[in-house]
């Protein structure tokens, strides 16, 4: 199947079927609106690919799109550390209740933030909370405490940072998205004995064929093969190779789950087509039907019930750091009830549609993330789809 992929994004095959010139048309707006540079858009459906497309923008400092093409994944990494951790619940080792301090004793004995001051956590911190963004760790942008490997080289450096890091709520009250994904990696260190990326290659990477996706970039792909970055800020318009707080390289062992991976749409469309079924990849089973239940139930409300849930997830709630649509009505792109997925900060966007048995993803890197571009996809696609 990934041969076949490759094949039709190498021929740069445009629509297999008229329906489908919204999601091109779609493709070209978010060029021609100066949001993305380069993009690629796939949706599978019912065991195969119905539609892939790549739409190059032609520009100067720009890359043309090939299958080979590599990308940041930020915030798309989550996923996969989930259902990394939900392998170690399977094989028995780790339970989702489980106090953190089980496997990281650093974390044990948090502390809290209150009206009055910092005080002892009165909650126990467990795994689960990690999982589901209800930690009250968040994201602390200038703090020694934002996942970057440019301030560590190991996770369990890191962890030892955030465990001087008041914690912004009893951990289980309230949802607050946050770096709780880059703690999980090291949780898998703990209980495997292996490095993180280790684990992922032998349960996830490797059975899914996925020998793209990792933490590094050698400096030969940094030259030809990495995305360049699209910015338009008003007074800054154009294309960098800027790595922001990442460094991508190789000797770098702090494989941050939370935002670190690198991909290829190849490499994630197999991620996702493991997810659509149930848990199972050309006749391996990664995970069982049960754990990708529990991946996606409720563990909070969406905006405005969770104070502190993503504003622009209108009829979503969230599951282990994936968004789950509730109300198809308020998101107005006719998708089903009950798609699941995530987005990365560099504009990638997944989803997962169990009912009409699809994926959609789309791939590209610009500085601006927007809520509006995958949900704009969404819509190109409900309206191209039966």
């Amino acid at each position: 199947m990934k041969k076949v992929l490759s094949i039709l994004l190498l021929l740069n095959c445009a629509v297999l079927n008229a329906n489908f010139e919204a999601i091109e048309a779609y493709q070209r707006s978010m060029i021609e609106e100066e949001i993305t540079g380069s993009n690629v858009a796939m949706v599978f459906q019912d065991g195969k690919s119905v539609y892939h497309h790549v739409q190059n923008s032609g520009k100067p400092g720009d890359k043309d799109i090939t299958p080979d093409t590599i990308f940041p994944l930020f915030s798309m990494s989550k996923p996969v550390t989930t259902v990394a951790i939900m392998t170690l619940y399977e094989k028995g080792l780790l339970d989702l209740d489980d106090s953190v301090s089980k496997y990281l004793p650093e974390l044990a004995d948090p502390k809290c933030k209150g009206e009055y001051g910092v005080y002892d956590c009165i909650n126990e911190l467990k795994i689960i909370h990690l999982l589901s963004h209800r930690s009250g760790y968040y994201y602390y942008i200038g703090s020694h405490g934002l996942p970057s490997t440019k301030k560590h080289d190991n996770l369990g450096d890191f962890v030892d940072a955030v465990a001087e890091l008041p914690l912004e709520f009893e951990p289980g009250t309230e949802y607050q998205y946050g770096l709780n994904q880059a703690i999980l990696g090291c949780v898998v260190e703990t209980i495997t004995g292996k490095s993180f990326y280790e684990y992922l290659k032998e349960s996830l990477f490797d059975p899914l064929g996925m020998g793209n996706t990792k933490f590094y970039v050698t400096d030969e792909d940094k030259s030809n093969l990495f995305q360049p970055v699209y910015v338009n800020s008003g007074h800054l318009k154009g294309f960098t190779s800027n790595l922001s707080w990442f460094t991508f390289n190789e000797d770098n062992h702090a494989y941050f789950g939370d935002v670190g991976l690198v991909s290829t749409l190849s490499d994630y469309s197999s991620f996702c087509q493991m997810l659509l079924n149930d848990g199972t990849f050309e006749g391996k089973e990664i995970l069982s039907p049960k754990s990708i239940e529990i991946m996606t139930k409720k563990y909070s409300e969406g905006y405005p019930e969770e104070a502190k849930a993503e504003e622009d997830f209108v009829g979503f709630y969230s599951g282990f750091s994936l968004f789950v649509l509730e109300d198809p009505e308020a998101d107005g792109t006719r998708a089903s009830k009950g798609i699941y997925g995530w987005q990365g900060v560099a504009n990638t966007h997944f989803w997962i549609d169990p009912e009409k048995n699809l994926f959609g993803l789309f791939m590209t890197r610009a500085r601006d993330f927007s809520w509006d571009v995958g949900k704009r996809y969404r819509k190109a696609v409900y309206s191209s789809v039966k």
